[in-house]
C-alpha cells in the first residue's frame, strides 16, 4: 500500500510540475473565455448587419405587410421597369429585389412573384417573405368565405396547451430537453476527461518503457501497483487542472462581462427582434413561464446529479484509463497506438450520439435504458437520464444500482485483463503487437 501511495504521489507531482501542464492550466481558461467572447462578438456582428430588400410592387396588394425590423428593412421602387429595379438593386449593393407583378387575382399575383438575389437567399429570409404571402392568401380566401380580417387574427392565434404532472405540478414545454442538455454537459465532461487524461496515462507508460526506466521500477514494485499508481496519480492531476479551469474561467468570464458591459443574452444567440408578421407576446404570460422555468431549474436535483456525476466519472475514468495503460504497455511508440484507440473511443462517441438522439426524445425508452446499463456507455447516457430525477417520475432506482454494479464488475474485469497485458507488454520491445498477440499475453 505504501508503494502504491508513493507511485501516486510521484505521478501527481511529475504531472503538476511539468512546464506544459502549468502553462496550459493557466492559459486554457484565457483561451476558453476569449473563444466565447469571439463567438459572441461575431454573433452580434452578424446580427447587426441589416438586410436591405427592395420591392417593386405593381399590384394592388401588399402595401403594408412588409414591416421594417432590426434585421431587415424594405425600400419601395416605383415607376420603373423590372430590369431598372434589378440594376438599381445590384448597383446599390442591396440584398435582393422582391418583384410583385399585377394580375387579376391574388393567387395569380403570388404565383408570378419573384425574389431576385445575387446568391441563394438564407432560409430565414425566405421564411419571412413566404410567411407574409401565405398569411395574405389565407386572409383573402377566408374573406371570400365571409370571414373578416379581425376574425382571421383571432383564429390564427397561437395555442399552447396547459401542462401538469399527475401530482398537480406545472410542466414546462421543452424542459425535458433542458434537463437532457444539463446531463449531457456532465456526460461530455466525462468523455473529454477520459480522452485527454487517458491519453496522458498511455503516453506516460510509453515514455518510461522507451527510456528503459520501467525495468528498474518493476524490480521493486509489482506491475499492477505501478499501473494503478499511474492511473490514480494522473487522474488526481487532471481533477486539479479541471477544478482550476472551471474556477478561473468562471471568474474571468464574470470580470469580462462586468468590465466590458456585455449582455449575457449574446452568448445564447438570442435575438430580441421580432419577425415581420410576429404577434406581440403576452408579457404577463411570458413572465409567468420564465418564473416557472426558473423554479423548475432550481428544483433539478443538483446534489444528486453532482453526486452521481462523481461516481460515474470515477468508475468510467478508471475503466478507460486501465485500457489506455494497457495500450501504452503494448506498444513502443505513440504511432502504433492508432489501431487500438478507435475501438476504445467508439463507445464514448456512441454514448454521446445515443444520448442526444434518444434520451432527448424518450429518456425512459428501451434504447436509452439499454445504453445507460451497458458499462462502456452508462457513465454518459445514465447522467443524461438522471437529470430528470431519481425514483418516481425519473430513473428507477434499480436501474441506477444495476448500472453501478455492472460498472464495478466491468472495472474489476478490465483491470485484471489490462494488468496481464501491462505485465507482459512493459518488457516487450521491438515488436509491433497485434490483437492476436495481445490475446496470447492474456494466457500467460
Amino acid at each position: 500500500m505504501n508503494k502504491l501511495l508513493l507511485i501516486i504521489k510521484r505521478e501527481y507531482l511529475a504531472k503538476v510540475r511539468n512546464k506544459s501542464f502549468v502553462i496550459m492550466t493557466f492559459l486554457s481558461p484565457i483561451l476558453m473565455v476569449a473563444m466565447v467572447i469571439l463567438i459572441a462578438f461575431l454573433t452580434q456582428l452578424n446580427d447587426s448587419e441589416k438586410q436591405v430588400i427592395t420591392i417593386l410592387n405593381e399590384s394592388d396588394f401588399f402595401h403594408n405587410e412588409f414591416v421594417i425590423t432590426e434585421s431587415t428593412s424594405y425600400i419601395d421602387f416605383k415607376n420603373m421597369s423590372l430590369q431598372q429595379a434589378i440594376d438599381s438593386t445590384v448597383n446599390l449593393g442591396y440584398y435582393g429585389l422582391l418583384y410583385i407583378p399585377d394580375a387579376a387575382t391574388l393567387q395569380e399575383i403570388t404565383d408570378k412573384s419573384f425574389f431576385y438575389t445575387k446568391e441563394a437567399p438564407s432560409t430565414s429570409t425566405l421564411d419571412k417573405i413566404e410567411g407574409i404571402f401565405k398569411t395574405r392568401l389565407q386572409q383573402n380566401r377566408l374573406q371570400e368565405l365571409g370571414v373578416s380580417k379581425q376574425d382571421f387574427l383571432e383564429v390564427d392565434k397561437n395555442y399552447d396547451i396547459n401542462l401538469s404532472t399527475f401530482s398537480g405540478d406545472i410542466n414546462i414545454k421543452g424542459f425535458n430537453e433542458i434537463r437532457a442538455f444539463i446531463g449531457g454537459g456532465f456526460g461530455y465532461l466525462i468523455m473529454m476527461f477520459i480522452i485527454i487524461y487517458g491519453g496522458f496515462v498511455m503516453r506516460s507508460v510509453i515514455e518510461e518503457k522507451t527510456s528503459r526506466i520501467i525495468e528498474v521500477i518493476i524490480s521493486s514494485v509489482k506491475p499492477f501497483q505501478l499501473m494503478m499508481g499511474k492511473i490514480i496519480g494522473t487522474s488526481l492531476a487532471g481533477i486539479t487542472q479541471f477544478a482550476i479551469w472551471i474556477f478561473s474561467a468562471s471568474l474571468l468570464m464574470l470580470v469580462v462581462i462586468f468590465i466590458f458591459d456585455i449582455d449575457p443574452a449574446t452568448f445564447t444567440g438570442a435575438n430580441p427582434s421580432m419577425g415581420a408578421m410576429s404577434t406581440v407576446p403576452d408579457v404577463s404570460m411570458m413572465n409567468e413561464k420564465v418564473l416557472a422555468l426558473g423554479v423548475e431549474i432550481f428544483k433539478i436535483p443538483w446534489v444528486m446529479l453532482i453526486s452521481f456525476f462523481l461516481v460515474y466519472f470515477l468508475l468510467g475514468y478508471l475503466i478507460y484509463s486501465s485500457i489506455y495503460a494497457a495500450i501504452g504497455a503494448a506498444v513502443d511508440n505513440e504511432t502504433d497506438t492508432q489501431q487500438f484507440i478507435l475501438p476504445v473511443i467508439t463507445p464514448l462517441m456512441l454514448a454521446i450520439y445515443v444520448g442526444f438522439f434518444s434520451v432527448f426524445n424518450n429518456p425512459h425508452g428501451p434504447i436509452a435504458v439499454a445504453f445507460s446499463l451497458f458499462p462502456l456507455t452508462s457513465p454518459i447516457v445514465m447522467l443524461m437520464r438522471l437529470s430528470s430525477g431519481l425514483g418516481e417520475g425519473g430513473v428507477p432506482i434499480w436501474q441506477v444500482v444495476v448500472s453501478i454494479l455492472l460498472l464495478i464488475i466491468t472495472f474489476m474485469g478490465i483491470v485484471w485483463f489490462a494488468a496481464k497485458i501491462y505485465r507482459i507488454g512493459i518488457l516487450m520491445y521491438g515488436k509491433k503487437p497485434s490483437y492476436k498477440e495481445l490475446y496470447k499475453w492474456l494466457k500467460y
